[in-house]
């Protein structure tokens, strides 16, 4: 009976014979199942770091499932890992310890990959290896006189054996766990470029990354936005106090759409055609749901200390952010007036809201879009 389909992607490890990191992302993109792995001994002619076989534990218990691979010959017979890899082909199986079909994969099953690797197993002799039999079959038997005589009774030699065989299992496993601590560091050194990657480093790093451009880093800011600082830090030096930085600061700390309009006066007021501010900031007059406010300007003042920032229309930043409206425009005025250089003022305003023109009863229908 073949395997149920949840398994394709486990076979394909097998198959293909992933390295261990691309496996774990592997597992985590396609079928997002817990996913470990298990370090074996390798065999001789094996390559180290690929999937040899994946075990599946069940999270209700019981017995586990595995997926194991065969290589084998043009005419079915098996291959040696000695045997060029384009002579072989890897057919898989997905089997049960019962023998019973396999059931359906639960998303809560543990995914172990077994890896192979070279442990300190292969500096002992091949008793311990399991390489060589514990008991050597090549004793010439005596006769049956002297069997009676000399040898010990047979009860006593499968003892013999069978406690050469126990012993060599507490060494192999001994061994093990260093291969376990040598394996572990090895992977600590191979992570050692990623601590330098804003995007995967550990959260404990952001700081010292930003200190390598003199970037102050808020800790009180969300994981993403420290992180999104720091990969930009080069940048957002570069454009701070122009048009692209304020915007790309805002975009980065609020995800609000921005647009920065350089040059441009704030509304002039004008006696008995303007709105007064009730509020004493954008916030406030937003939760007052008061209109644009008018402001007076200085006429000696030059067009080149005045900017606004455009937002988008007041029903879509309602939609967007909700309750947290409030707090993401005190937010944005903050940014701006950190960013902005200290001789020039600005005016935060909302772009006006376009509506569809009503239909006429005598206008023809609009063509349709294609």
């Amino acid at each position: 009976m073949p395997a149920p389909s949840d398994y394709r992607y486990l076979e394909d490890l097998v198959r293909i014979g992933y390295p261990v990191r691309d496996a774990l992302a592997f597992v985590a993109r396609h079928i997002g199942n817990p996913v470990g792995y298990r370090l074996v001994e390798a065999l001789r002619g094996e390559k180290i770091g690929l999937v040899r076989a994946v075990e599946i534990m069940p999270s209700a218990g019981g017995e586990p499932t595995y997926v194991r691979g065969q290589r084998v010959l043009p005419d079915g017979s098996p291959a040696s890992y000695f045997t060029p890899d384009d002579l072989v082909t890897t057919i898989t199986e997905v089997v049960t310890p019962d023998g019973r079909p396999p059931g359906a994969l639960n998303p809560k099953d543990k995914v172990v990959l077994h890896i192979p690797v070279k442990g300190y197993l292969r500096y002992l002799p091949g008793l311990y290896q399991g390489a060589v039999p514990a008991q050597r079959r090549d004793i010439v038997r005596a006769d049956e006189v002297s069997a009676r005589r000399w040898e010990p009774p047979k009860k006593d030699t499968l003892q013999s054996a069978e406690v050469q065989a126990f012993n060599a299992d507490p060494l192999r496993r001994f061994l093990f766990i260093y291969q376990h601590i040598m394996t572990t560091i090895t992977d600590r050194i191979d992570q050692v470029p990623a601590l330098i990657d804003p995007g995967v480093t550990d959260p404990r790093f952001l700081p010292w990354l930003a200190s390598w451009v003199s970037f102050e880093l808020d800790s009180s800011l969300p994981l993403h936005q420290q992180r999104e600082l720091t990969r930009r830090a080069i940048r957002l030096y570069r454009t701070r106090g122009t048009a692209p930085g304020v915007e790309e600061m805002i975009r980065v700390l609020t995800s609000a759409p921005v647009k920065v309009l350089e040059l441009r006066y704030p509304n002039h007021f004008v006696l008995g055609k303007s709105t007064l501010s009730g509020g004493n900031d954008v916030s406030q007059r937003y939760r007052l749901g008061e209109p644009g406010a008018h402001f007076l300007v200085e006429p000696e003042r030059a067009r080149t200390t005045f900017f606004s920032v455009l937002l988008e229309p007041m029903p879509a930043f309602k939609r967007r952010f909700g309750e947290r409206a409030v707090e993401v425009l005190a937010r944005i005025a903050q940014i701006v007036t950190n960013e902005k250089p200290a001789h020039i003022t600005f005016t935060i305003l909302f772009a006006p809201t376009v509506s569809a023109p009503a239909a006429t009863p005598n206008s023809p229908p609009s063509a349709p879009k294609r």
